[in-house]
């Protein structure tokens, strides 16, 4: 069986997993697992769902290293599992990891730790480029951040909902939902009102 793995940072991003969609397809993919993660995240349940349900002989294919990890130790930790479970790692256009055998030989393991570091090397230069490009707006005068939220910014339908939550007709999940905002911004807005 060809195992597929996309990932992208948000759900948002339609056209990069579409993108990665159609070239996984014409690389042989019969399955594809999808991931709304950032790289570095620790959990990619998608990943883990992959690895977990690929068999002795069959392949992995993604088009990057930096889609499977950001972080050299999460990429040694995938190989150790591509290795025990005898499976084919493919980055397309790049270099194929063989463990169907149960054993990697050095010069591709080699190859792909180096792979992981330049993947962390890259997200580690977009943060100091992120940051830095955050304290020039800031010394020209921008506002960084989410804006301040004031009492006039709470939605009627809070105002609506919140004598029934405040008389315990309604827990703090159940006002979300109603009010179709999520519960940080429910005790926020509590927050505003009460303080």
């Amino acid at each position: 069986m060809i195992y597929g793995y996309a990932r992208c940072s948000t759900n948002e991003d339609k056209q990069d997993i579409d993108r990665q969609v159609r070239e996984l397809k014409t690389a042989g993919a019969q399955q594809i697992f999808l991931e709304y993660e950032h790289g570095d995240s620790a959990v990619k349940e998608q990943l883990f769902a992959l690895l977990e349900t690929a068999e002795k002989g069959d392949t992995i294919i993604t088009l990057e290293v930096s889609r499977l990890a950001r972080s050299t130790k999460q990429l040694c930790d995938i190989i150790d599992k591509v290795k025990s479970k005898h499976l084919k790692l493919s980055i397309l256009g790049s270099i194929t990891v063989d463990c169907t055998n149960g054993e990697i030989d050095p010069m591709t393991n080699a190859f792909i730790q180096m792979s992981g570091v330049f993947a962390e090397l890259e997200l580690m230069i977009i943060r100091a480029r992120v940051k830095s490009g955050m304290q020039n707006a800031k010394l020209k005068g921008a506002k960084i951040g989410r804006p301040q939220v004031t009492k006039e910014d709470i939605p009627q339908i809070f105002y609506r909902h919140y004598p029934a939550y405040k008389s315990k007709q309604l827990n703090i999940s159940e006002f979300a939902r109603v009010c179709n905002l999520s519960r940080t911004t429910v005790y926020k807005y509590i927050s505003l009102l009460e303080d």
